[in-house]
């Protein structure tokens, strides 16, 4: 079924009218809304505005009572079910993609709090989504009791528009709501790293646990996520020849297969090699005790930055564009599947160089 509205020259006014077209046959339904065809003034434009959104409003109300007429729905099973049960589907399934179904359950949750007692379909209008923006950015806490952070409110309220667009495609919503209700804008996160000598000063400073400091510093000097550092087996650690090692394996995050060169200095870092299904970094924790000493050995060293295991990778990438490696060389290293994602860091060392012009000044 598709009804589409047209217009029509008639008697000096434009006639807006909606077509209906199924299985081939077509009908029409003229709306008595009529537009002024050559309007010259403000109110004349604001007039035929007004009028299109209205006759658009009628065209998306026609197409759901059509929809629910030839696909034998009955409004008790469509506009009067439950909202909150449609997105729990689409939600489950993404359960097999970890990261993704974390954002849509936690979206989940937060429409939970936003309307306890739920919500029919038919109720889902533009005044629910700018609602529920609202609530994500004013009202809803972490469980920390914090509120959100802005790369959380883009995510949430982005999934929240997917749901939406999903259910057009499903034909449970005759139109989108969430059409012209701007989003979130992304927040730049703050990517905190070390510079070569605070990497060196870390290195040489004892850690309470020996394994994460291993484990960090091997980050600083391969670039690879903590999460595949905490997976990596002996088997994904190979040799072309005794000077030239890499690990071979499939990112976590992006599922992408990555050949990663490391050094003899990295090597050394893992340790004698044990049987190829055994952990490299057998007994690595995530944890707020594992989080708490990683800062710990980091003030130990007279660092006052918030390092973080993660902080490692942007090490990593910092030092290897300070160093002269060119940015796809870098891009390439990291696993990043395009070069935007790296160039965050070429910034960051633009921005070192205008502070580091900005301290030499003569008193003239």
């Amino acid at each position: 079924m598709k009804v589409t509205l047209r217009e029509r020259n008639q008697g000096g006014k434009t006639s807006l009218y909606l077509d209906y077209y199924h299985q081939g046959k077509r009908k029409t339904e003229y709306l008595k809304l009529y537009l002024e065809p050559n309007p010259k003034t403000k109110e004349e434009r604001e007039a035929n505005k007004a009028t299109r959104l209205l006759a658009e409003q009628v065209r998306a109300k026609r197409l759901l009572e059509a929809q629910n007429k030839v696909y034998g729905f009955r409004d008790d099973r469509t506009l009067k079910s439950s909202f909150i049960s449609y997105i729990a589907d689409l939600t489950e399934k993404k359960i097999d993609s970890k990261g993704n179904y974390g954002n849509w359950d936690s979206m989940l949750k937060h429409l939970k709090a936003y309307i306890p007692f739920g919500i029919t379909i038919a109720e889902v209008d533009r005044k629910f989504v700018e609602g529920f923006k609202n609530y994500l950015d004013k009202e809803a806490r972490t469980k920390s009791n914090k509120g959100l952070s802005q790369n959380s409110k883009y995510s949430y309220f982005n999934k929240f528009r997917t749901a939406l667009k999903q259910a057009v495609k499903d034909e449970i919503l005759a139109s989108n709501p969430s059409e012209g209700v701007a989003a979130f804008k992304q927040d730049e996160p703050q990517r905190e790293f070390l510079t070569k000598e605070e990497l060196q000063t870390v290195a040489n400073t004892e850690c309470e646990i020996p394994l994460l400091k291993n484990a960090f510093l091997f980050s600083c000097l391969s670039g690879m996520r903590w999460s595949d550092i905490n997976k990596l087996i002996w088997s994904e650690v190979q040799y072309s020849n005794e000077l030239e090692h890499h690990i071979r394996f499939r990112q976590k995050k992006t599922k992408g297969a990555e050949t990663l060169p490391i050094s003899e200095q990295a090597l050394g870092l893992l340790g004698e090699r044990q049987e190829d299904e055994e952990r490299v970094f057998k007994g690595l924790k995530y944890s707020a005790w594992y989080n708490l000493k990683l800062q710990q050995w980091i003030l130990k060293a007279g660092i006052s930055k918030n390092i973080t295991f993660h902080c490692a990778r942007h090490t990593y990438a910092t030092l290897q564009l300070s160093s002269g490696t060119d940015i796809y060389t870098v891009s390439k290293l990291l696993g990043h599947r395009e070069l935007k994602t790296t160039q965050v860091y070429a910034n960051i060392i633009d921005e070192k160089k205008k502070e580091a012009a900005n301290k030499i000044k003569l008193d003239l």
